[in-house]
């Protein structure tokens, strides 16, 4: 595949975003890891402004960023011109966040959901595309 994804997550999501990483690195993805690299305690937007910038450089294609609720980890990348974070947690809000909206990061809430749904809802949201269509006058609306 090749494709070379951006992942961060707060002390939080440290455990989730080390298993993530394996699996999507044994399906082919290169993964660029902004932190956090251990379980002890890190504010999100440390983690989570590098990776959005990343994004945004196009050096990564897409990210993924993990903290307890997620909220956090996506308000913050939010605040990006031209990042477009969605807070998913299940497979069908990942799918229609890359395939409605564009979204090019992951948001996943590590305390709300289970590793198996996490991994999961990745996978979606890494191999669907954007639509287009309808939706992409909808998406150049979003930057202020």
């Amino acid at each position: 595949m090749g494709v070379k994804i951006a992942i961060a997550a707060d002390h939080a999501g440290f455990d989730f975003k080390t298993a993530i990483k394996q699996f999507l690195t044994e399906k082919g993805f290169e993964l660029i890891d902004f932190g956090a690299h251990s379980s002890d305690s890190v504010d999100y937007p440390d983690v989570t402004h590098p990776l959005a910038n990343e994004v945004l450089s196009g050096n990564s294609t897409l990210g993924i960023l993990i903290c307890g609720s997620g909220n956090g980890v996506c308000m913050t990348a939010n605040k990006h011109q031209g990042i477009r974070a969605a807070l998913c947690w299940n497979k069908d809000l990942g799918e229609l966040a890359r395939l409605h909206n564009d979204a090019n990061v992951l948001c996943l809430p590590a305390r709300f959901i289970d590793l198996a749904t996490a991994k999961a809802i990745c996978e979606v949201f890494l191999n669907t595309a954007f639509e287009g269509g309808r939706h992409a006058n909808r998406v150049h609306k979003i930057n202020c």
